[in-house]
């Protein structure tokens, strides 16, 4: 039987509590950011007491560091793994907008740039994350340009994913939809940096 313990609104809660707070701290992180949101707050949302949030985490550090090593673990693959797209369309498809962003809900902030933006000690865990993400995404881009038959896959790879930050960043700040220009400027890298010999050859194997 698995052991219980109470809540803080006095609900017996059992071993799912690491779940629950990593799900409060998702959606608080995303929404009012790292920094203002304590771990009374975290607690209450994800009701569980702070001495059950501290057998599950060492601190607040540990959770920001382990709540952005599981946002997105796989480095986008809903976008890189599509089989039914071509290495160009992959390239473009990474500025669509969210499946979760509607016309009254503006994009959230990139969750990597939003901890390095606010995590000032670069030897935070958190920031090495936000590090490794970064480099693991351009990366991952200049690998599906190569596919497409980019004359210079790695400079590619670095001016979309200096694309895409600025984009996410300039959408928080204007608080408006900036993904369909960058999607727009986008194309015209990929018209300059992919000859159209190497496209049609790479849009064959795709098809094949």
């Amino acid at each position: 039987m698995a052991e219980l313990e109470k809540g803080p609104q006095g609900r017996r809660r059992g071993r799912g509590a690491r779940e629950r707070i990593l799900s409060a701290s998702q959606q608080l992180f995303r929404e009012q950011g790292i920094n203002q949101t304590g771990m009374d707050q975290l607690c209450a949302v994800a009701q569980v007491s702070k001495r059950t949030a501290y057998q599950h985490f060492t601190g607040k550090d540990e959770l920001v560091a382990e709540y952005l090593r599981r946002f997105d673990p796989d480095v986008m693959p809903g976008v890189f793994d599509r089989t039914d797209l071509t290495p160009r369309e992959r390239l473009l498809a990474v500025f669509e907008a969210p499946a979760n962003a509607t016309e009254d809900a503006i994009t959230p902030l990139c969750p990597f740039i939003g901890a390095a933006v606010e995590i000032h000690d670069p030897e935070h865990p958190a920031r090495q994350r936000a590090h490794d993400y970064k480099k693991a995404v351009a990366a991952r881009l200049a690998e599906t340009a190569r596919e497409a038959g980019a004359t210079n896959a790695d400079q590619l790879g670095e001016q979309l994913a200096l694309l895409l930050d600025g984009a996410s960043a300039r959408n928080r700040a204007l608080n408006a939809e900036t993904f369909p220009t960058a999607a727009a400027i986008a194309a015209v890298l990929l018209d300059n940096a992919i000859p159209t010999t190497a496209a049609r050859t790479a849009e064959s194997r795709s098809s094949t």
